[in-house]
């Protein structure tokens, strides 16, 4: 008589379904991993061949390197704005108070990171008068944060201003889009390209698309709100995040996103 092998007990039967299933999981994770790798590969060993940010722009020549953490000097102007414009850029932002054609003034430096939205909104509450006009000179960086630092602003019906030397480059243009009243010299870098709104390079490709698609319906919505042309979306979807396309003063002006000088 031939012996038969003892079943596997209920236990131990669930024991090695479960394994199995994360097995499964690890394997689809470890493919879309690759595949999502494959796809940001040839970015990470490339650089952008385009021209150096210090190149001058012409139209229809508007797509420079964007360097954020290496950023040229630009030598102030006297007397265009409250203090010198900073060279060095802080890593987030610092928050200057003074005054402005005998008004108070706010001047926002250095790059935008996650919860300086919530540092401004803390200090605006803590300062005894409202600032009037913000100065900008920033690389760009969190989109969220801008956002949330443009509609803070915009509570306060403030005019935002770029001297000569200044930069606004990437999430900061939402920033300078706040103003009630925009005004910007026409030697100022004003430019935008595509973002990232938190998504990881190596999430499945399908979670990334939707962050990506919700992030610019958010940026669209926030640009209308503030009385900008959505069409300025155009140029920053086509330009990948370590491009930057710089705005003409004419196109600054046709999507609004300068206003037309007060008389």
């Amino acid at each position: 008589m031939t012996a038969t092998p003892d079943r596997p007990t209920t236990p131990l039967r669930a024991k090695r379904i479960i394994q199995g299933v994360l097995v499964i999981q690890l394997a689809i994770a470890a493919i879309l991993f690759g595949a999502d790798m494959m796809r940001a590969l040839p970015q990470l060993l490339s650089s952008s061949d385009a021209p150096r940010l210090t190149e001058p722009a012409r139209p229809g020549d508007q797509t420079r390197r964007y360097p954020p953490a290496d950023l040229p000097a630009r030598e102030p102007r006297p007397g265009t704005r409250p203090i010198p414009a900073n060279t060095d850029m802080p890593n987030r932002l610092a928050f200057e108070f003074t005054t402005w054609e005998d008004a108070p003034a706010l001047t926002l430096t250095g790059q935008i990171a996650p919860g300086d939205a919530a540092r401004l909104a803390d200090r605006l509450e803590t300062t005894p008068v409202a600032p009037r006009t913000v100065f900008l000179n920033s690389p760009g960086g969190s989109v969220t944060d801008a956002l949330a630092i443009g509609r803070s602003l915009r509570a306060l019906n403030v005019t935002t201003r770029m001297t000569a030397s200044d930069i606004c480059l990437s999430a900061c243009p939402y920033i300078f889009a706040s103003g009630v009243i925009r005004t910007a010299d026409d030697d100022a870098w004003l430019g935008v390209h595509q973002h990232f709104f938190g998504e990881n390079t190596v999430l499945p490709a399908f979670l990334a698309v939707e962050d990506i698609q919700r992030g610019q319906g958010e940026v669209m919505a926030y640009l209308d709100e503030m009385g900008i042309d959505v069409a300025i979306m155009q140029p920053a979807l086509i330009t990948p995040p370590d491009e930057i396309y710089l705005l003409t003063p004419e196109e600054r002006r046709d999507y609004n996103l300068t206003t037309p000088a007060e008389d």
